[in-house]
């Protein structure tokens, strides 16, 4: 199986690199949040938003398809790449070029629209290499995607804690990420060269045929934004900044973990897609193992999110954000659907079933966006987190009925016992020693759950083993 080894080192990797990225991103936050008070906050997170606004818009399921593509077996990655890198670009500027006249019809401060207009030219960036993604997917090097990322992280982490020390204000916090992306772009650009080389082609018949392909993903990402920040956008129009900072310090918590179901479900995509029609055996092998891991891992974060929220809060935001550990309490169910999200519409897209998965998005959306503009009236920050909960069940249930009726799979989950003793025994932990220090806590929890999977033999040895040999990466065989 050496390339379950490779997909483990891969994974081994990328979660270490993700791992120090996303607690390098809570430093960040860290002090942003105490530099710039709630309301601060709030327009940051607004600015943000805007960037996901512009990913959404541009996505055109360029990365989704241009991956599955250059996944099949003969596929012309040259042309692929060629192609779908001058469509990205073309799109990433004309977002550029057009936001400074979208700012002009919302009634933010100044700081805000210059804010917006800052993200739109990273964005030109961050754009360019998530295509380049595919690339390292199919060829199992995902790795390396996060080493970048993680540099880029770096030198944006030092960037923020400069501006905030030297009250460099607003404007200098947003520019950081700009120069994170131009980094980032640059290193993975480089170490794309392994790969492929190719040149930036303008084959229009190319593009219109992979757009009537593609588009249904590009329409899912808009809708995907929908439901996923149009809750800060419209809090932004109905409450205060001090609500959509509140609302978002939590929210940051999910952001930086969501990172991990996306990268292991890119990390099997193309396996998945490779082998989904031409040995359904093994794609159940590896669909089941990914369920597995995704229940692994999603158990403990919500155990120790409920016990510890204020804790987290107060090391994110500091005590001016103590009401977001309520919120955060609510949203982590929504992030433990997210993985499921994110699993499933995973075996959709290799099913070729993009359509079908726009229209079930698309319902989830409107359920989302028509909840929010008639609770938030009322209801705050704390209908939106309720209601980021609700789309995610939904969106886990659609999901799943539409794989099973139409792929005819449905997940098993190996060794149920051992992962139900296993959270029991982490709960008896953090409820018997509350009080303790914080990182005590958090660290003693986690161990003793991963501890109580190997003694259950819910783990073995040998898995482990696998996740940081690197043998498994010299004797990579091709995919068939």
């Amino acid at each position: 199986m050496a390339v379950a080894r490779k997909i483990a080192y891969n994974v081994a990797v990328s979660s270490i690199s993700k791992f120090f990225a996303t607690v390098l991103a809570l430093v960040s936050i860290g002090f942003i949040t105490r530099y710039l008070g709630k309301e601060g906050f709030g327009n940051y997170a607004t600015v943000l938003a805007f960037l996901s606004f512009f990913a959404a818009v541009t996505d055109l399921g360029l990365y989704h398809i241009s991956t599955r593509e250059i996944s099949r077996v003969g596929a012309d990655e040259q042309k692929i790449m060629g192609n779908i890198f001058s469509l990205r670009i073309i799109s990433s500027l004309l977002i550029f070029i057009i936001s400074p006249l979208i700012v002009m019809f919302f009634p933010y401060p100044r700081e805000v629209k210059e804010g917006i207009v800052i993200v739109a030219a990273s964005f030109l960036f961050s754009s360019a290499y998530q295509v380049l993604n595919g690339v390292f997917q199919k060829n199992l090097a995902m790795d390396r995607v996060a080493i970048g990322e993680l540099i880029g992280k770096i030198i944006q982490t030092i960037f923020i804690v400069i501006a905030v020390k030297m009250d460099l204000g607003f404007d200098w916090i947003i520019a950081s990420l700009l120069f994170y992306m131009i980094l980032t772009f640059a290193i993975v650009f480089a170490w794309s060269k392994k790969y492929i080389h190719f040149k930036l082609q303008f084959d229009f018949s190319y593009w219109k045929s992979f757009l009537k392909e593609s588009m249904p993903m590009g329409i899912t990402a808009i809708i995907t934004f929908a439901y996923f920040k149009m809750d800060t956008i419209i809090l932004s129009y109905i409450k205060s900044s001090a609500d959509v900072g509140i609302y978002n310090a939590a929210y940051k918590v999910l952001e930086n973990i969501t990172f991990f179901p996306a990268m292991i479900a890119g990390l099997v995509l193309p396996i998945m897609s490779g082998t989904i029609f031409a040995d359904r055996k093994r794609f159940e092998d590896v669909a089941n193992k990914t369920f597995k891991f995704f229940i692994v891992i999603i158990v403990p974060i919500v155990i120790a999110t409920l016990f510890l929220s204020e804790g987290i809060i107060n090391l994110i935001g500091g005590a001016g954000f103590a009401q977001s550990a309520q919120v955060l309490r609510i949203l982590i169910f929504a992030l433990a659907f997210i993985f499921f999200g994110h699993y499933f519409n995973t075996i959709l897209i290799v099913g070729n079933l993009q359509k079908k998965l726009m229209f079930v998005l698309s319902l989830v959306a409107i359920l989302n966006i028509g909840l929010n503009l008639y609770f938030i009236p009322y209801f705050s920050y704390i209908a939106s987190a309720y209601i980021s909960v609700l789309t995610e069940v939904a969106v886990v249930i659609l999901t799943f009925s539409l794989m099973k009726k139409n792929i005819k799979y449905s997940p098993k989950l190996e060794k149920k016992s051992g992962i139900f003793f296993s959270a029991i025994i982490m709960i008896l932990f953090l409820f018997l020693l509350k009080g303790f220090n914080f990182f005590f806590l958090a660290l003693g929890s986690v161990f003793v759950y991963f501890f109580s999977l190997w003694f259950f033999k819910t783990i073995q040895t040998s898995e482990i083993q696998s996740l940081i040999s690197k043998k498994g990466v010299e004797e990579y065989e091709e995919i068939p």
